[in-house]
């Protein structure tokens, strides 16, 4: 008897359109003025994620391990750019992001293939670098958020601490604290219950795969281990730096930069209507 599993055809794919319609038609009645991205999320995923088979596919075939590292670095600059919008206003916000999301994912990764944790073949090295860099990108990003809006609101307290005589890093030091805990806790939330309330997508993937469940497993502790430490040095990193760029060498709080316009359509108050 064959076990596999059964992937669903290009027809199969076009019919699963009707989950997104059903997610469209909820954004419409209840007025929550998203109808219009959810449709255009659905189709550009459909559209990147066939370019991006392709294109794994020939890295697979011809381009081997270098090829395999070079997709990882390209990963990396995307989410640096991504996680950078969140602390739009602190300096050098998506210079300060990709540092930190680079951090994660390379030591992280490293130390894997480095110890013999996972196999150094192209097919391996992409899949699981994508998971490190998501989970990198996920925690620079809340940790750089959390800077951001802790810079703003409590400039008083800081510039309190700081007049009475205290570094910037000590007088800056409950606030970086705050955000490392606000990136951490999502992470730390889902290993909690892993397999309690979901099963994860490494481990989902094996089985129905017909991998056997207890070899997903050893697969699924290595990905939350992994994420652990990826979502701990890419919080870690972006705060030290941002803390630097906060305060000039006098150690005075400067001016958190005006975000663009962009930058308050993308992440300010909703002033649009849904035309959907």
């Amino acid at each position: 008897m064959t076990t596999g599993l059964s992937v669903p055809d290009w027809g199969e794919v076009a019919a699963s359109l009707v989950l997104v319609a059903v997610a469209a038609a909820i954004a419409y009645r209840q007025r929550l003025r998203l109808t219009r991205d959810l449709i255009v999320a659905a189709v550009r995923a459909g559209i990147q994620l066939v370019a991006v088979g392709a294109v794994l596919l020939v890295v697979f075939q011809h381009a081997g391990l270098p090829g395999a590292f070079g997709w990882v670095a390209l990963m990396i600059v995307i989410a640096g750019q991504v996680a950078g919008r969140r602390g739009a206003g602190l300096p050098h916000a998506r210079g300060t992001a990709t540092a930190g999301v680079a951090a994660g994912s390379v030591i992280t990764l490293g130390t894997l293939v480095a110890l013999g944790v996972t196999s150094s073949e192209s097919r391996v090295v992409v899949p699981i670098g994508g998971m490190i860099v998501s989970g990198a990108m996920q925690a620079t990003g809340l940790a750089l958020r959390r800077l951001r809006e802790d810079a703003q609101s409590a400039r008083p307290a800081i510039e309190a601490r700081l007049s009475l005589g205290l570094s910037a890093r000590a007088a800056f030091l409950p606030h970086q604290r705050s955000a490392l805990r606000t990136a951490l806790l999502p992470a730390v939330d889902s290993t909690k219950v892993v397999g309690l309330i979901s099963l994860p997508g490494a481990m989902t993937g094996l089985i129905l795969a017909a991998v056997d469940p207890l070899t997903a497993i050893r697969y699924q502790i290595v990905v939350m281990y992994m994420l652990l430490a990826a979502t701990a040095l890419a919080a870690l990193a972006p705060t030290r730096l941002a803390e630097r760029a906060l305060f000039d060498h006098a150690h005075r709080l400067v001016p958190l930069i005006a975000p663009t316009p962009r930058t308050r359509w993308r992440y300010g108050p909703a002033n649009r209507s849904d035309h959907a």
